[in-house]
């Protein structure tokens, strides 16, 4: 049992590091994602980069990898595999080792993750960033909101499931430390808005 939830992490992982954003870029645009905007290999940054298309293309690409990488756990080690793989899937989209470890934030697998392993929390948890980012236009400040709900909202509907529970709060702070910039950003109100016009290419983005 033991190995099948290890290669369920190890293939959520090598899943992880396949990142959307940059396949997007060099197929659509023929750039690395990462030499523009600010840097991130994320949705939000290539929507800004290439367009709202291309964004939700890589939006959908990452949240579906973490939707597969939980499948496939499922299927190798039950449950406990389907959260195993879930983390790693989003641990291999943050720091990949096949693109110098130079990823994204995770916050779309992580959706897909927990959408499939906690439904329930995972809509509440939508809800909440959609409203927030709705309602402020700061897609990065909906990303801290959700993430942090996340931690809270998992914790409170799994308090007898720890490995749900492990996952909600894992998945939340690894959010919370890759928006770190944005979150300086915000305090010192530079961070921009959805809609924003960009005054170069190597702007402050989410």
């Amino acid at each position: 049992m033991i190995w099948r939830i290890v290669l369920s992490g190890a293939i959520g992982y090598c899943l992880g590091c396949i990142i959307s954003a940059l396949i997007v870029g060099k197929i659509f645009g023929k750039i690395d994602i990462r030499d523009h905007g600010s840097g991130n290999a994320g949705s939000t940054n290539v929507q800004r980069v290439l367009g709202w298309r291309y964004g939700f293309y890589t939006l959908a690409g990452d949240a579906l990898k973490g939707v597969v990488a939980v499948a496939i756990g499922w299927l190798l080690a039950g449950e406990i595999g389907g959260y195993v793989a879930g983390v790693c899937a989003v641990i291999g989209h943050n720091w990949p080792a096949f693109s110098r470890f130079k990823g994204g934030k995770g916050i779309a697998t992580s959706v897909g993750v927990v959408l499939m392993t906690m439904p329930l929390c995972g809509g509440i948890v939508l809800a909440i960033g959609l409203i927030v980012i709705f309602a402020t236009r700061y897609v990065s400040l909906g990303a801290v909101i959700a993430a942090g709900s996340l931690m809270i909202v998992g914790t409170l509907l799994n308090l007898h499931n720890y490995w749900a529970m492990g996952t909600a709060l894992l998945l939340g702070a690894m959010a919370i430390f890759s928006h770190r910039a944005n979150i300086k950003r915000l305090i010192g109100h530079t961070e921009r808005k959805i809609g924003t016009p960009k005054k170069d290419d190597k702007g402050p983005q989410a």
